[in-house]
């Protein structure tokens, strides 16, 4: 992976679209096998919706269930806002970039919602293997491996195997380079060490590219001891930390919004434009601040775990640690609407500047269909 990322930024693309390519087809494969297992085709009884009648089904455990879950669903699906990461280095943000969001929506109700769907339909909350698991690195009881074993398929755990190893090393791949470009930008601004913002004469960040990748692996071989415990740790640490920063954007996205339009720009010069404003960023940090209070709850009722209850809220302090610090320290001030900064850094300017170049931009079918989702508020 560190290889892929030191190269250029082509080694990482191509290693990418390679190794999601694999993880698309697995999905399509999966899910196509366990339709065909919920109807019966493949040999054995049919299931349809009865799971979700055993004692417990759906919601098992309730709402306290679905806040637990919330943290994990967080830390499996984060990782679509890289997408904005990479307008730097595109050839054609105007165009790619906008493509790209659009599709998101379709990926993740297919990817995500459907896999999550099979799973429920095909397996019962009940299954010994879903709470009986020595580890997490145990592939043979994982719930894609037992819908696929459903199917009368029992060489399913060596095919997983190999999927799951390509997913892992496709996100981490992603990861290792957006925490690179993101650790870039902060020492560019001053907020980290002025010596990680060297770059090669291809312009990758090699030293935040270094350092990102020593911290990631002192941390695997942390995850690595103890029962588990250490990995749970890490995934509240991230799960958590992803919907803090979700509730950033959706922050900066509505203040955005309400700031281009106090300026007197139009919304139509925007290459992209997100629908259903402001209720988008309002809902969406709503959600957010509920799933990050309320998914410690079973840490403090019916008995409270201190141990649990740290690893679950541990990244809120770290993070008002790191925010006080600067804010005091700096002096910073809530900067008003009329005076934001919506010029400097754009890609409006990258392209007056000639960093990048300009293309015409598309008026595509979906564009044109939601205009009216984009219409200018106060």
């Amino acid at each position: 992976m560190f290889s892929f990322n030191a190269i250029s930024v082509r080694g990482y693309g191509e290693a990418e679209f390679w190794m999601a390519s694999l993880k698309v087809s697995a999905v399509l494969v999966f899910v196509v096998v366990g339709i065909l297992t919920v109807t019966g085709a493949t040999g054995g009884e049919f299931i349809g919706g009865k799971n979700w009648h055993v004692e417990g089904a759906p919601f098992k455990d309730h709402i306290v269930g679905v806040l637990k879950a919330c943290i994990v669903a967080a830390f499996s699906m984060q990782g679509t806002e890289i997408v904005g990461i990479t307008v730097g280095e595109c050839a054609n943000p105007r165009r790619e970039v906008p493509r790209v969001i659009r599709s998101v929506f379709w990926r993740i109700l297919f990817f995500y919602i459907a896999s999550i769907l099979i799973i429920g339909l095909v397996i019962p909350n009940s299954n010994p293997n879903l709470v009986s698991a020595s580890g997490a690195s145990d592939i043979a009881i994982s719930p894609f491996t037992l819908v696929i074993k459903a199917a009368g398929a029992d060489w399913a755990a060596h095919v997983m195997n190999a999927v799951v190893l390509v997913t892992v090393l496709s996100a981490g791949n992603s990861g290792l380079y957006a925490c690179t470009r993101v650790l870039w930008v902060l020492a560019n601004e001053g907020k980290a060490p002025r010596l990680l913002r060297r770059v090669t004469k291809y312009g990758i960040p090699l030293w935040a590219l270094g350092f990102t990748s020593l911290c990631s692996a002192i941390i695997f071989c942390i995850s690595l001891a103890g029962n588990q415990s250490v990995y749970v740790f890490l995934i509240n640490l991230s799960g958590l930390t992803g919907m803090g920063f979700w509730l950033g954007i959706s922050l900066c996205h509505w203040r955005f919004r309400r700031s281009y339009i106090a300026q007197g720009y139009s919304l139509d010069d925007l290459p992209y434009v997100a629908s259903f404003f402001p209720f988008g960023p309002v809902y969406a940090c709503t959600l957010l601040v509920i799933i990050i209070i309320g998914q410690g709850y079973g840490t403090i009722w019916p008995k409270f775990d201190a141990v649990s209850f740290v690893s679950t809220y541990l990244a809120i302090p770290l993070f008002l640690v790191f925010w006080l610090t600067w804010k005091l320290t700096k002096r910073t001030k809530w900067i008003k609407l009329m005076d934001i900064d919506l010029t400097s850094g754009t890609l409006l300017e990258m392209e007056q500047n000639g960093d990048i170049e300009v293309f015409a931009q598309e008026e595509g079918g979906w564009r044109k269909y939601t205009k009216w989702f984009h219409r200018k508020s106060d």
